[in-house]
């Protein structure tokens, strides 16, 4: 998966990739913040905060301050991704017939999702919180976090082969159950108290039943983790192996965390916890699936 050894990429480049992930992983946990402290109609409208300023005044008050705040973040992640887009396009425009056009074409794709999250949130703030949407907006914040996942590895993995297919599977089937419980994770959130604002409508559903249907998805998830563990240790493939040791390191302290919150009654600074803890299985996810393709290293 990697570039090839005589296009190595810049060190700049390789650094702006990790600062695209890591700034991708916080904004998830800035916009945790807002919901958490109920200041997601902070700025009642979109693009601006209020219908005649794009900066909150002093009536909003600090849900004003924390939803704008969060609103001015997403220009930094522009800044980061846009900084990475362009050196990554260098080596193609100064080598059209032999660069690895594969970081340019993911730079692209994840400074193309910055702005199309910016608009998603605007939405979701029309739409009053619409739990559906709010949830499709972190999914597709988890979705960024994956690609910037497989842009640092094609800059800087190490040299690996294919895996077997019955690990491929393995993984494959453990992405996709990782998934379903970020999904589900979101139906939980949706169908509980910490909605973003007093006045924003739940799903309906029953908060602890969803819970219970989160915890199973959350179970099938960490025996599929520990198959594909087992498997790689058996053929010896280190690369799936650390990956899926990784992977399942976040899942007991998600799991930690989890069944703490919701003995707890779902205290602020836990489920902030919880959401960096998703970021972070998304990661892992991303990470576990491309450690079974082969990569020449950077």
């Amino acid at each position: 998966m990697g570039v090839t050894q005589t296009q190595r990429p810049t060190r700049t480049l390789v650094r702006l990739a990790w600062a695209n992930l890591v700034a991708n992983i916080a904004i998830v946990i800035t916009g945790g913040a807002v919901r958490l402290t109920g200041s997601g109609l902070g700025c009642p409208t979109w693009p601006r905060c209020t219908d005649d300023s794009y900066v909150p005044h002093d009536e909003l008050g600090i849900n004003g301050a924390i939803e704008f705040g969060n609103r001015t973040l997403t220009f930094v992640l522009v800044a980061i991704a846009i900084g990475c887009w362009v050196a990554a396009l260098r080596p193609v425009l100064s080598d059209r017939d032999g660069a690895d056009r594969r970081p340019f074409v993911l730079a692209t794709v994840i400074a193309l999702g910055i702005p199309a999250q910016a608009i998603i949130g605007g939405i979701t703030v029309l739409t009053d919180l619409n739990p559906w949407i709010v949830a499709f907006h972190l999914l597709v914040s988890m979705a960024i976090i994956g690609a910037c996942v497989l842009l640092v590895d094609l800059l800087a993995g190490r040299p690996r082969a294919w895996a077997t297919p019955r690990l491929k599977q393995a993984a494959a089937a453990t992405f996709a159950a990782g998934w379903v419980v970020l999904y589900l994770g979101t139906v939980v959130t949706g169908s509980g108290p910490h909605s973003g604002d007093l006045d924003s409508r739940r799903t309906g559903l029953d908060p602890a039943t969803m819970s219970h249907v989160h915890a199973w998805a959350v179970y099938a998830l960490v025996g599929l983790t520990v198959l594909t563990l087992v498997l790689a240790r058996r053929a010896g493939n280190v690369p799936l192996r650390t990956a899926a040791t990784a992977l399942l390191g976040v899942e007991v302290l998600q799991g930690a965390i989890g069944y703490t919150q919701y003995f707890l009654d779902l205290p602020i600074a836990l489920v902030l916890l919880h959401m960096l803890g998703a970021a972070l299985t998304s990661a892992a996810l991303a990470w576990l699936v491309i450690s079974t393709r082969a990569s020449r290293g950077a």
